[in-house]
């Protein structure tokens, strides 16, 4: 039965193991974690209108063609055909700045297509901010918006169209609360279509304002569209040593949180809601994310296609009603680009802090940073913050891990037998299993009083796991002396060093399993284990050698009072 105890345990470690990682998910089309492959090519190209695609992309209003999805460079009106643009305005890109974001916009189609965060610096070049958003020869992510045709047909403005930009502050001054941005574009098709974005102070959400005017003889039905283009490659900088997800989502409340791989838009297995009056859809990757949001109530088809080689659309359509001749309509909608701070996406839209993604443990991951949330409200600090929630932790697991270290004390204190009785009996493997279960009934021992307590905290540390994973309150965050930032692994390997310490002096202080294969095992596996954290973050490191060293003074502790001695096993290799 101890064998089967040791062989339970080292299950146990290995699929916590498996989990940590998440998947190095290779077979999927991932980069390798130690070997990965350059990141393919972004394609800048104008791509040529194609036929939708029934699996991923919306139909235009009851009875008519199926209208494209609009994509990077094309919007369609009718399958095969590009819409013709009458600039009235110069090609420009204007920089427009709050207290959080510097955003650059292009007047054609008004788009956004860069943006900068002044409050979260970029990891290699600390003194400028993180560029989510962005338009160059390296990587394409911009946010569109536009309209396209109904069962009417015709040509309306879109992305493509130059629009002018209406003179207007670029900065938000002192005592200014927000600011507004203003592109009008020129008639086309009998519509011209004015976009007006306000952006206020501390924000990351942005107000647009869709007004579209008929200015010619006739009623039109124009549909609106909203898009997040994006290449297909990782994020810049993102550590191949751990797994997060980068490529669309969407939310509603019919279906939830669901989050779409590039390469299923590629095989075209895409398989999530199509039709909804809530919700959103958005472009995540670790720590930050974009959406685009409709208000409760309006209808809009969700659409997910492949644009050009390696670049990916997320959208919606919702129809604008019939406008009347010299008659305006508007549409409110709401772009999100920014860091994954729950309490602020909790504020902004329902479900939109399911972004910032947990995985199958978020029951128990929201509420482990709430509490994280609120220690570093009282210290101040991330680091004291995380070794506060795991002292928390260990009070409340104090008992099960008292039951798991008094089981291990007392086949510590029989060990002895079993070792004598082992050798004794190492040709009689019948008589030995007999014996051996004497033993244990005997000194009154379960072998797998250790096990159970483990296994029910697992899911628990898991979840902590992620917590500190994915909060991007961990970017830059120093803790003490040389670690200045959580989220990136020790630059001296100090902790890791130590983490591994901690984890051998555990092992040792173990009872030596009989199986000489297994004692093996018993250095081995952790000692692999803890090379892993040599390139995970700091902050992840601080919390394994808390927990250890935590469970080490709890061992001791327990060991002594049941008069078991506390002495290092130290290992046996011949």
């Amino acid at each position: 039965m101890n064998d089967i105890r040791r062989t339970i345990l080292w299950v146990i470690f290995g699929f916590s193991m498996v989990l940590l990682w998440d998947q190095w998910r290779i077979a999927n089309g991932k980069k390798a974690t130690f070997f990965p492959s350059p990141a393919p090519a972004v394609s800048t190209a104008t791509p040529a209108v194609k036929p939708a695609d029934s699996a991923s992309v919306p139909t235009g209003q009851p009875g008519s063609n199926a209208v494209p999805a609009p994509a990077s460079g094309a919007v369609a009106t009718a399958p095969g055909a590009l819409p013709a643009t009458t600039p009235s305005a110069t090609k420009e890109r204007l920089v427009v700045t709050t207290d959080v974001l510097s955003l650059t916009f292009d007047t054609e189609g008004g788009t956004v297509v860069h943006s900068s965060f002044l409050k979260h610096k970029d990891m290699t070049e600390k003194d400028t901010g993180f560029v989510l958003l962005d338009q160059s020869a390296a990587r394409v992510y911009v946010a569109q918006s536009g309209l396209i045709a109904g069962a009417q047909g015709g040509s309306f403005p879109t992305h493509k169209t130059l629009m002018t930009a209406v003179p207007g502050d670029r900065t938000l001054k002192e005592g200014q609360d927000s600011l507004e941005v203003k592109f009008e574009s020129p008639d086309v098709g009998g519509v011209k279509l004015v976009k007006t974005y306000t952006i206020k102070r501390g924000a990351y959400d942005i107000a647009v304002r869709h007004d579209v005017v008929n200015t010619g003889s006739s009623a039109v039905s124009p549909q609106l569209y909203l898009q997040l283009v994006r290449d297909g490659n990782k994020p810049p900088g993102e550590s191949s040593f751990y797994s997060t997800f980068t490529g669309p989502a969407l939310y509603t409340e019919a279906k939830k949180y669901q989050k779409v791989e590039f390469s299923d838009i590629e095989k075209n297995k895409v398989d999530v809601e199509k039709q909804a009056s809530n919700g959103y859809v958005a472009m995540v990757q670790h720590y930050f994310a974009s959406a685009w949001m409709l208000g409760d109530g309006v209808q809009r088809d969700i659409f997910l296609r492949k644009v050009d080689t390696n670049l990916y659309s997320v959208g919606m359509i919702t129809s604008l009603d019939t406008i009347a001749p010299g008659t305006t309509k508007s549409m409110d909608a709401k772009l999100f680009v920014g860091p994954q701070v729950e309490k602020q996406l909790e504020a902004i839209a329902p479900g939109l802090e399911l972004v910032k993604d947990y995985g199958w443990l978020t029951i128990l991951a929201k509420p482990l940073y709430w509490l994280l949330d609120k220690l570093h409200g009282f210290l101040q600090n991330w680091g004291w913050s995380i070794v506060a929630l795991v002292l928390l932790l260990k009070i409340a697991f104090y008992w099960l891990n008292a039951k798991a270290y008094a089981s291990m004390a007392k086949m510590k204190a029989v060990n002895p037998k079993i070792m004598e009785m082992r050798e004794r009996l190492k040709d009689k493997p019948q008589e030995m299993q007999v014996a051996m279960m004497k033993i244990y009934k005997e000194e009154k021992v379960n072998p797998m009083g250790g096990c159970f307590p483990i296994m029910i905290q697992i899911p628990v540390f898991i979840a902590l796991y992620w917590v500190l994973l994915s909060s991007v309150e961990m970017r830059n965050a120093p803790w003490i002396l040389w670690i200045k930032d959580l989220s990136s692994p020790d630059p001296y390997f100090l902790l890791p060093i130590i983490m591994t310490l901690t984890t051998m002096l555990q092992t040792a202080l173990n009872p030596t399993p009989p199986d000489p294969m297994q004692a093996k095992l018993m250095w081995f596996m952790p000692l692999i284990f803890s090379v892993m954290f040599f390139f995970f973050p700091a902050g992840l490191v601080l919390y394994w050698i808390t927990n250890n060293i935590l469970s080490i003074a709890q061992q001791w502790v327990i060991n002594t009072r049941m008069g078991v001695p506390p002495q290092f096993n130290l290992p046996k290799f011949k």
